[in-house]
């Protein structure tokens, strides 16, 4: 089975970006929208950056227009809507889809490894994925789990060889 560091994502400024530079990191991947009742987890989602990366954590947000067009814009908007609102300062990607397909291949490997309450499909925005440091996903979160609930796994994951 391929693990996250395997595979390649485009970010916001439009560079390919290998994810093998995240090796050894735990990382939580997210995808976002910047017009959805969860968009507020943005903050969450620094907090815990700003609290865990110096230790070894990575958040990647992928930006997806798949529920309720709740994403609208492009590339360009999307940063600047997190940096001005959020002060987002972890990695953020182009817009993908994570599901049907045309979903981004590190979806599809995600949602196989960690199917959800509805099959393996992404239910909506803010659905979580924690990886190891090995880039196995060893968690997966609905969109209600406020980022903050995930410290305590984080914390496990970043303390573990």
């Amino acid at each position: 089975m391929p693990n996250l560091f395997e595979f390649d994502a485009r970010t916001l400024e439009g560079k390919d970006k290998s994810l093998d530079e995240y090796q050894g990191k735990v990382v939580l991947v997210v995808n976002t929208a910047s017009q959805c009742g969860f968009t507020p987890q943005y903050a969450g989602l620094q907090k815990l950056y700003d609290q865990y990366h110096d230790k070894g954590l990575e958040i990647l947000g992928f930006p997806c227009d798949q529920f309720g067009h709740q994403e609208p814009g492009d590339e360009s908007a999307i940063g600047a809507f997190c940096t001005k609102n959020y002060g987002v300062s972890f990695p953020m990607f182009s817009k993908v889809d994570v599901n049907g397909a045309n979903a981004h291949p590190i979806y599809a490997f995600l949602r196989k490894a960690k199917g959800g309450l509805v099959g393996n499909r992404i239910k909506w925005n803010f659905t979580k994925f924690l990886v190891n440091k090995d880039g196995k996903p060893v968690k997966r979160y609905g969109s209600i789990t406020k980022p903050e609930k995930l410290a305590g796994d984080i914390e496990k994951l970043l303390a573990s060889n």
